[in-house]
């Protein structure tokens, strides 16, 4: 057995990444450049593994994923998942907290929801894309095609909700129907009556696997592959439209040999009595591991290479397997109930025939409670322990609640470094998490201030006064870009600036310092904002009940967003002399810090900084030159919390 590791665990699913990667050359080899595909990984990618599968779509050119709730599409997000994920049901309004949160496309089948969705992002002060399914004959999600292009119009008039695509269904995909032609004529039709009213929705998709083996011409603007991507063909008559690999092996060991006389019962029921002398198998493999009680007495499985017939009735957690034809096996030997072994297989299409299923059913069902070994070149790359699900917390925030989390952080990093994970990230969203919108994270935080006395020749009056001085502030740092538009505020008061903190576009915020000759149009001026070093013009300034608003965007920003990007914004503003403090607050969990006050170009004398930082290192590694500047720093590696910060003071 070349996977040495799987010896402690009494069954195991073995995800062959490289067959899965193979499998994504064909698809797009069916599909013409420049469709998209969104990889369905809904159902923990069909018992997959949700979280690699997505990872391996995404690095083979994936430009969406496919779930089937928000819970699931929350937990790729907090797996560190950024791409666009779509949840391809019709979603509840319970879920609208989280669609808004974690940065879930919904999928709209009706006006009620879309309101609904429309009222919160409105008071949450977002936008966010949409999908609108229409229903051409499938008979489930999606609004009826006849009242599909009113529908889209009243959706069209939610300012807060973007269009982003349309999509239908097909009912029998896997099969040449003129039913299925019909639904796309529909659709077609649809599109059609969009296009002449002036509405173009970008993507449009209604090819799943059957429709990208069977019908080619319904690709249009993106694809929904599921089964085919898992290595499954969808009908028999597919079967020679793609050269594909089965993905998944379910597997486990014989635990018992015994040899029993003729006329023995075996299993509950007594549905199988031995004939002759028999030499039975005991598998730790039951109904309870997905493995049907109709197998009992039909089913096969693999050892040594040969077929053997599961005998007796299946239970919750084992079956007996007659190797009276092997009486060589012994206990420990590997045995596939799906999958290859030396010439022989058994396919998921087979085990669906045998119980009157289909193989989505199977590949579901099999192998639930056992841990995912990810094979790559031939090796077990990851292996994804049996508590797969990662959990979010409410947004609680008792003292009993975090003292649960220190302690099972204790507990379980010991034994699992992905469950430690999770709790160390369930541990930030229970302190500093938000209910409409996810926790945000921030890396390499760096803020310098430069302070400089007014020149004269550019501003007589403030020089002679001696009362204003200039200030160039440049923050920089990393964090996961969630919206194309953001503003950055200036505020004239406390409850102003609180107003910006609350809107979760706001990227950056400035406390007007007061002084009886301070303007803010002259004052206050946003030099540069970018995006890893590119350019972000400025779109519109206003004033507003808030203060004054500056906001940025760019269409290429759309590309970026759900990835890391490097922000930096540079300001120039005034500051009143007699105002002697400046102070730098950290707002969100950062990791590596770097502040620097520079005010060699003034006449400040005793400058001195005091400090709060929390964390595991309250107290940053701090370096001054006396007359030019004071730096503090926090290591790379090292987080920062919230509510943590330093106020400079010099003396007037």
């Amino acid at each position: 057995m070349p996977y040495q590791e799987v010896h402690k665990y009494r069954s195991w699913v073995e995800v062959d990444l490289d067959h899965f990667a193979r499998n994504w050359k064909e698809m797009k080899r069916l599909v013409r450049p420049g469709v998209k595909i969104l990889q369905v990984v809904k159902a923990d990618a069909y018992g997959h593994g949700a979280i690699e599968i997505a990872e391996v779509a995404l690095k083979n050119g994936a430009v969406y994923l496919g779930v089937a709730n928000a819970d699931e599409g929350v937990q790729l997000r907090v797996s560190g998942v950024m791409s666009p994920i779509v949840i391809l049901s019709p979603s509840p309004e319970g879920e609208i907290g989280d669609i808004i949160k974690y940065n879930l496309i919904p999928s709209v089948s009706d006006l009620h929801f879309a309101r609904s969705l429309q009222d919160r992002c409105e008071k949450a002060h977002i936008r966010i894309s949409v999908h609108v399914e229409v229903d051409t004959g499938m008979g489930r999600g999606g609004t009826l095609y006849y009242e599909a292009f009113q529908t889209i119009k009243d959706i069209l008039a939610l300012s807060n909700l973007i269009v982003e695509g349309i999509f239908t269904h097909l009912s029998s995909s896997e099969t040449l129907l003129e039913y299925n032609e019909g639904q796309a004529q529909l659709f077609s039709r649809l599109l059609a009556q969009l296009e002449e009213a002036g509405i173009r929705i970008p993507i449009r998709h209604m090819s799943n696997s059957g429709a990208m083996l069977n019908y080619p011409q319904f690709n249009l603007d993106m694809v929904r592959p599921g089964l085919m991507s898992y290595g499954i063909y969808p009908s028999p008559e597919t079967m020679d439209k793609a050269d594909l690999l089965p993905v998944m092996s379910f597997k486990t060991r014989i635990v018992l040999l015994k040899d029993f006389p003729k006329g023995y019962s075996i299993g509950y029921n007594r549905t199988y009595i031995t004939d002759k002398p028999t030499r039975i198998a005991t598998i730790p493999i039951g109904y309870g591991d997905g493995y049907g009680v109709i197998l009992s007495n039909q089913g096969e499985v693999l050892i040594r290479g040969k077929r053997v017939p599961v005998i007796g009735r299946v239970s919750m957690d084992m079956c007996t397997v007659d190797v009276s034809s092997i009486p060589d096996c012994q206990v420990g030997d590997e045995v596939v109930l799906m999958g290859r072994q030396g010439q022989e297989s058994i396919s998921a299409n087979e085990i669906a025939g045998r119980v009157g299923s289909i193989s989505y059913e199977i590949l579901c069902a099999l192998g639930k409670r056992a841990p995912r070994l990810f094979i790559h070149k031939g090796k077990a790359d990851t292996v994804l322990p049996r508590l797969r699900r990662i959990y979010i917390p409410d947004e609680e925030r008792s003292i009993d609640r975090i003292d649960s989390i220190i302690r099972q952080c204790f507990q379980t990093r010991a034994r699992s470094e992905e469950l430690g994970d999770a709790i160390y990230y369930e541990m930030f969203e229970t302190l500093f998490g938000k209910e409409d919108r996810q926790l945000e994270l921030r890396e390499d935080f760096r803020y310098d201030i430069t302070v400089a006395e007014v020149d004269a020749g550019k501003d007589g009056t403030a020089a002679r006064r001696g009362d204003v001085l200039n200030v160039t502030t440049r923050v920089s740092y990393k964090k996961t870009l969630k919206n194309d538009a953001f503003v950055i505020g200036c505020a004239f008061d406390n409850e102003q600036l609180a107003a910006f903190f609350e809107d979760p576009r706001c990227e950056y915020r400035w406390l007007m310092s007061r002084g009886e000759h301070l303007v803010l149009e002259r004052d206050f001026r946003v030099a540069r904002v970018s995006i890893d070093d590119v350019d972000v013009p400025i779109i519109s300034t206003e004033m507003t009940s808030r203060g004054y608003e500056v906001w940025c965007s760019h269409e290429d920003l759309r590309e970026k967003l759900n990835t890391q990007v490097e922000v930096a914004i540079e300001i120039f503003t005034k500051k009143s002399r007699t105002n002697n403090i400046f102070s730098v607050y950290v707002v969100y969990p950062t990791r590596g810090l770097d502040i620097s006050f520079n005010y060699e170009q003034t006449g400040f004398r005793h400058v001195r900084e005091v400090s709060f930082f929390a964390g595991k290192h309250p107290y940053p590694e701090v370096t001054r030159e006396k007359g030019k500047y004071i730096r503090l720093r926090a290591p790379n590696h090292t987080w920062v919390f919230p509510n943590s910060g330093v106020t400079f003071v010099w003396d007037t």
